[in-house]
């Protein structure tokens, strides 16, 4: 399989307008269109039956202690964690294409709905859903897709893995607000073939 976007190339910066937060010169951080970038996969396997969606970001620090704090910097040798920002299953055998904002389309506080995915798929919970959980204002759960918002004084730029498989079951034993290593774990043995395209993100102006 082959895994393509017109919104970016793959190893390249992904456009603010995909982006929950965008730099801001006054607050560093300001909200951004948050729309869901376009993907493309070829020469699936012939057998598959369904595909499932995921965009994972592997360089999340591992300590809050220093995100977002002025004055600080969130150091290169912190350990990091995933951070999933879209997880998505039940994609028809049919389906080989995402178009652009089909999914999401600007910031929704407190979520996107569960009923929100078209034709039979189904989202599970982005990793939002724990960074907000004690926030009043947007705290709930973040079903669907929801963009790069990586610390403005993070020292490293980060990677957006979109990674699509191919299936050999129509619909993936996960329910309620599954969550993105509930389908890694679910997929176990009924993954066909794998294509990923990465992107990269960063709010440090430094980094820019």
């Amino acid at each position: 399989m082959i895994l393509s976007s017109i919104d970016f190339d793959n190893g390249k910066q992904i456009p603010q307008r995909l982006a929950f937060c965008k730099p801001d010169p006054e607050s560093n951080v300001g909200l951004s269109s948050n729309c869901n970038p376009h993907l493309k996969w070829v020469d699936a396997p012939n057998e598959v039956q369904s595909f499932a969606l995921l965009c994972c970001d592997p360089d999340v620090p591992s300590r809050p202690d220093d995100v977002n704090q002025t004055g600080k910097t969130v150091p290169a040798s912190l350990p990091r964690i995933d951070f999933y920002h879209w997880v998505l299953v039940d994609i028809p055998a049919s389906v080989c294409e995402i178009t652009s904002a089909s999914h999401s389309s600007k910031v929704t506080p407190c979520g996107k709905s569960a009923d929100d995915a078209p034709s039979g798929m189904r989202h599970g919970i982005n990793d939002y859903t724990l960074w907000f959980a004690g926030d009043k204002d947007m705290a709930g759960e973040y079903f669907g897709y929801d963009g790069p918002c990586p610390p403005w004084n993070d020292s490293i730029v980060h990677h957006y893995h979109f990674t699509v498989y191919a299936l050999d079951i129509e619909s993936l034993p996960v329910s309620g607000s599954f969550t993105g290593q509930q389908v890694v774990d679910a997929m176990q043995g009924h993954d066909l073939d794998q294509a990923s395209v990465v992107g990269t993100y960063a709010l440090n102006p430094e980094l820019q």
